[in-house]
């Protein structure tokens, strides 16, 4: 994976991902092979900020049902990624 647009897939949008933008930390979904340093770096280079730390997570699928079929949801990996003090993201910021 070379393109940033790769690694990072969507911004996460919840409560608690909203409240933890004001200790300037950001939630994002990334894929599966991702590596830390990888993701710091497409954050760098698609927001342009100073990125300070990453952790990253693997989030399981919870179970689901339709009618009389079971399944699960799909797995993903979550980074949070906690920005240099100063920096900040607009994108989240408009809310």
């Amino acid at each position: 994976m070379t393109d940033a647009r790769d690694i990072i897939i969507r911004p996460v949008v919840s409560e608690k991902s909203f409240d933890m933008i004001e200790q300037n930390r950001y939630t994002f979904e990334v894929a599966k092979t991702a590596s830390k340093p990888q993701i710091a770096d497409a954050v760098t280079e698609i927001f342009g900020v100073t990125v300070t730390d990453v952790n990253t997570m693997n989030v399981a699928g919870k179970p689901r049902r339709l009618r009389y079929r079971k399944g699960l949801t799909r797995t993903w990996k979550k980074a949070i990624v906690t920005l240099k003090q100063g920096d900040s993201i607009e994108f989240f910021e408009a809310r």
